[in-house]
């Protein structure tokens, strides 16, 4: 193949051919990580919704006795509560978080990175969803918590994508994966 038909490139040391410096498979990348958001986002909108028909100004429903219970909270903190002052600081962070990997999305490589980075973009976008457009008011609106563990906190679906898309990330790093598909070792 001539450079033309493939752009730039450097040399393969095997046969001489160019090698294009481009990397294949980002738009695949940003479209799995837009999917996980995606389902994230749905299954949160979904969830909280027939919560509110349902369950809202009612009897929690036990799942499993003294350990699982589905109970509407509406929750104008952060987690566990805290900061129910700063209703429109933790908007303005959620809507920061949105942007950022929107931003980095353009040099994601890899495909872990894109399911981590989807999860939290949909967790973001389900909790700003509520902070947006549910009462009191925009940007100060209560989320929807409905899972109730004994001993810990209510929390949503939206809480569980982001703790855990979090968690992926953290496994990522120690494991040495960029979000650009490279693996550094330290």
């Amino acid at each position: 193949m001539t450079e033309a038909e493939y752009g730039t490139g450097t040399p393969d040391v095997d046969d001489g051919t160019e090698v294009p410096d481009e990397r294949p498979g980002g738009r695949r990348r940003v479209a799995a990580l837009l999917a996980v958001a995606l389902v994230a986002y749905l299954l949160d909108l979904g969830s909280k919704m027939l919560v509110v028909a349902k369950l809202e100004h009612r009897d929690p429903i036990v799942v499993v006795e003294g350990l699982l219970k589905f109970e509407a909270v509406r929750n104008p903190g952060a987690a566990f509560g805290i900061g129910e002052a700063f209703t429109a600081v933790f908007t303005v962070i959620a809507a920061v978080v949105i942007v950022v990997i929107v931003r980095l999305a353009r040099r994601l490589y890899s495909l872990p990175w894109a399911i981590a980075l989807g999860l939290l973009l949909g967790g973001a976008l389900g909790n700003l969803t509520d902070r947006v457009f549910r009462a009191p008011g925009v940007f100060e609106g209560a989320v929807v918590d409905f899972i109730a563990p004994a001993h810990f906190a209510v929390f949503n679906l939206a809480d569980s994508a982001i703790v855990c898309g979090g968690f992926l990330i953290v496994i990522l790093s120690f494991r040495g994966l960029d979000p650009d598909g490279t693996v550094h070792r330290d």
